[in-house]
Formats: structure tokens, sequence, C-alpha cells
């Protein structure tokens, strides 16, 4: 297959695009609904293709760049159909398509609570806490999920962008409520500046363009933005060498993941670094569909994820018609198959993302027609700055570690202590500014009291609904510089669910001030 081919000279041909690219006051945007519907065609369709292309290495190639063999042939698409890529972000479409553009983040959380397929990261931790209660936009708060940062909710905003053409501020208000749902901070501001693209992408034909009108949707002295801004100045500097931008991208960028399954380790799902990925792909790869997908994949790290978003934007631009055939040609045979745990095939998410964009345009003052749609012009507004990090990974403490003591019934299994009884007491000793306590969740977990330097703390629940995968028992942030002592004490309570009353704890993260 040729990676050279180049598409870009076509794109600027495009008689579709001539449409004005500024963002002026009073300016418009035409599109037939034919090519409306065509964009939006393609810009599912370059998720499928992006996801599919880039699975077989995902988290495969961590702080380095993936520079073996990447396969591809059309119908490895329908690896899509059971991509969480695709289906969890369904799950948010569907809350829309039910109760309309005024749905709330409360809205978008109770679906998500009862959803059934399998979680991780931000995800996990906003069901488990959902389930206990929390409401959205709380359960992607940080004081109650530990992975606000991570890349969740950027993997599952492009629907948002692809409703909204052209509408970047209501692209931002629709990302707001479902954001939050898993997300805070830079973890928000992934979605915004995805959506960003996608609504630039139905109007401009230069990805590098779409990439600075996705940046200027989040606050710029975000560490996001910041990051891509350090991006696009350095791939004009090196427009021709994305491997040496890349460096100076992962010396700058990637370290103090605060996430705790990558402490001390290469592995980083946080969401600007897997977002500069992203662009990665659109700046580099100048307009060609295989080779967007091939550098946003080789980059490493959340490398189907990226892809897919990187595909998604660049299908936009391009319409479904443009995309390569040698990309597509495995979706029609798959276009009328559900999608795995949603009530959508490829076909019905299109009609349906149609339908919620022509609302959307409406609701932003523009027209629809039978023949053609006439938007607004909007200006990017990005929201107020929120940044949160819990501090810089410092130690990863295991449970035979000599600050880790036992008192009362507790038991060693494998890399675990585990109580079943009340009253049984574990205390942990460190130097540092936030600490996460780390154990087994599952339908047989229990609680505990948690106190920090003898107070009051909260409750440890280690009950989490089925599919749901974390294992962050308990948090705490924001504590001043030096020693601190934190104590669990099990409780004879759980959580009606549990099936038992258990407390395993693993060990812990401790972390530094920045």
């Amino acid at each position: 297959m040729n990676l050279t081919t180049r598409i870009l000279p076509a794109l600027a041909l495009l008689g579709v695009l001539t449409a004005s690219n500024t963002f002026a006051a009073g300016a418009q945007h035409r599109l037939s609904r034919a090519e409306l519907l065509d964009r939006i065609r393609g810009g599912w369709a370059g998720q499928m293709i992006g996801v599919s292309y880039g699975a077989p290495t995902e988290f495969k190639s961590n702080g380095k760049i993936n520079e073996g063999p990447i396969l591809w042939e059309p119908d490895r698409v329908s690896n899509a159909i059971d991509q969480d890529d695709l289906y969890v972000e369904m799950t948010f479409a569907k809350v829309m398509d039910d109760k309309g553009l005024d749905a709330t983040s409360a809205d978008f959380g109770n679906a998500f609570r009862d959803s059934e397929y399998e979680l991780w990261h931000a995800n996990a931790a906003a069901r488990r806490v959902l389930g206990l209660g929390i409401k959205a936009p709380l359960s992607g708060h940080p004081q109650h999920n530990i992975h606000a940062n991570d890349i969740d909710f950027q993997i599952e905003a492009d629907f948002i962008g692809l409703m909204c053409p052209g509408l970047p501020r209501l692209s931002n208000q629709f990302c707001d409520r479902v954001g939050r749902v898993m997300n805070y901070g830079d973890g928000l501001y992934g979605g915004m500046f995805v959506c960003g693209m996608y609504s630039a992408a139905f109007f401009d034909s230069d990805p590098r363009s779409v990439v600075r009108a996705g940046l200027a949707c989040i606050p710029q002295q975000s560490e996001y933005a910041r990051l891509i801004s350090d991006l696009l100045a350095w791939s004009a500097q090196n427009p021709n060498d994305w491997r040496a931008v890349w460096k100076l991208v992962e010396d700058k960028w990637n370290k103090n993941d605060p996430c705790p399954d990558g402490a001390g380790t290469p592995f980083n799902i946080d969401a600007k670094l897997n977002g500069a990925y992203i662009a990665f792909g659109l700046l580099f790869g100048g307009g060609d569909f295989l080779k967007t997908m091939e550098i946003s994949t080789r980059c490493g790290q959340d490398s189907d994820c990226n892809p897919s978003s990187a595909a998604g934007v660049l299908g936009v631009m391009l319409g479904y018609n443009r995309i390569p055939d040698s990309c597509k040609g495995g979706i029609a045979k798959l276009a009328d198959r559900r999608f795995a745990f949603t009530s959508y095939s490829f076909n019905d998410i299109v009609r349906s993302t149609e339908n919620r964009a022509l609302a959307v345009i409406r609701k932003a003052g523009g027209k629809v027609s039978n023949d053609e749609v006439v938007i607004p012009a909007h200006t990017p507004r990005p929201p107020r700055l929120e940044q949160w990090s819990p501090g810089i990974p410092d130690h990863r403490v295991d449970v035979k570690d000599a600050n880790w003591s036992w008192q009362g019934a507790w038991e060693k299994i494998e890399n675990q202590q585990v109580a079943s009884t009340a009253g049984a007491t574990a205390t942990f000793t460190f130097d540092g500014v936030a600490v996460v306590v780390l154990g087994k969740l599952d339908q047989a977990g229990g609680r505990a009291d948690v106190f920090v330097d003898g107070h009051p703390s909260g409750i440890a629940d280690a009950y989490i609904v089925p599919r749901t995968h974390d294992h962050c028992l308990w948090h705490v942030y924001g504590l001043k510089p030096g020693k601190h002592t934190v104590k669990l004490v099990t409780r004879s309570d759980h959580d009606p669910r549990a099936k038992a009353n258990r407390l395993s704890i693993e060990g812990a993260v401790t972390y530094r001030a920045k």
C-alpha cells in the first residue's frame, strides 16, 4: 500500500471548502445537505478505520516510537464494532437522542452508571462513584476521581464535534456537560480540543488550521494548550521530521503523569500527551489518510484511540466519498451491524448525528432547508481555566514496606493484605502532599474508616460494580509538604450489593509537591 499518496492537493480543490475559514462576526457558512451528511459519515468512518488500524499496537510502545510493521486491509475495520472508542460515546449520543440537546450532566451520568460494558481509568472511577450515589458532574472531579486528567473523555467526545459543524461554542457547552461525568481540567479540555477540530473540519481544508482551531477552544494557560502550542511551533520549525518533534515533546511533556497506574513506568494515559499524538498525525500527515493514521499510531501510548480521532477529523475534512477505498472498503459490509452495547449501526449513528446537527444548527440561529444549511460562524470561546494535579508521583510502596504497619486480623495473600472482620487497622506513613491507597476493588469489597494525621477523612469502599476495573481504593491530595499518616480501620458494614466484607490492600502511590 502506497503511504506516500497525497490527498491534500485534492482537498484544496474541493469547491465545498470555499466557504469562509474566518470566524468573523456576521459571517456564515453554507453546506448542502448532501455534503453535511457526507462529512458526518466521513467522521464516523474515520473513527472506525483509525481505531481498527491502531488496535494491535495499543500501549505496546510506551515512551518510544513504534517502528514495527503496521498491517492493514479494509476488512480489519470490523474490529471497530467491539471498540469502546465508539460504543461508549454512543451511550451519550443516545441520551441526547432520547432527552434532547438540553440533557444534563446528571442525565449523562445516570446512563453511564447503568451501562454494562468494561471500563477502566477515569471512566471506571466515574462509574464506581456514580454507583455509590455521587452524581455527575462531581463524578469527574478529582476529589472523587484520581484519574481526572486521563484520556477518557477525549476518546468519547467525537460525537459532539460531529454534531456541531462550525459551532465551537456550542461544542464546548455540550462537552462541559458530558465530559464532567468522568474528567476535569485538562481531561475535560482534551474533549474540547478534539471537538473544536471536528467543528472546524467541516469548513477548513488545512490540517494545521484545524489544529489551531481546536487549540482556540481551550484556555491558553492550561498545560494542555501549552503542549499543543509547543507542538505547533516545533512542527513549523521541523515540517519534514515528525520524529525529531516527537523527541522534543517526549523530553518536555512525557513526565510526571499523575495517573497511579503509570507511576514509575513508561505508561502514560494522560489526555494532553495523547491529544498531541492526534495532532501529530494531522500536522505531519499532509491530508493523506493512511499517513495521518500511521504517524498517530507510531507515536505510541494509546495508539488506537489517537489515530481514531485523527482519522475522524480528517474524515470530516475529506467527506466519506473521498476517503480512499483502500481504507473504507470494509465498511459497507457491516454498515447495518450494531455496535456492541448499543442500538446503533454505522448507518443509524450517521442518521442520528445528522438529526442532532440540524437541531444544533437551528439552536445556533442557523437555517435548515431541504437543500442546504446556513450556519452562523462562531469564534471559539474557551472555558475558565481549571488545572489540577495531586503532585509528582514519587514512590510506589507495596504492603511489605516498613512504612506499612498492620494490627488485627490481616492475612497476607499473594501481594495483598486482606481483612474480612471489623477492627483491623492498617497504618501507612509517608512524606509528600498526596497519596493513593491501592487495593482490590470487586463485588466482595468491604469498607474502612480513614483517618489522616489523626483526623477522620471519609470512608474507603472496596465495592465496585462488575466490569469496572480500578484499584484506587482511596486518595487524598492538597496536603502540606511533610510527613503524614493514613490509617484505615475496617468496618462491620458494607455496600448492600457486596457478596462479602473483604478489604484488600495492595500498597500506595505517594506524590511530592511540584
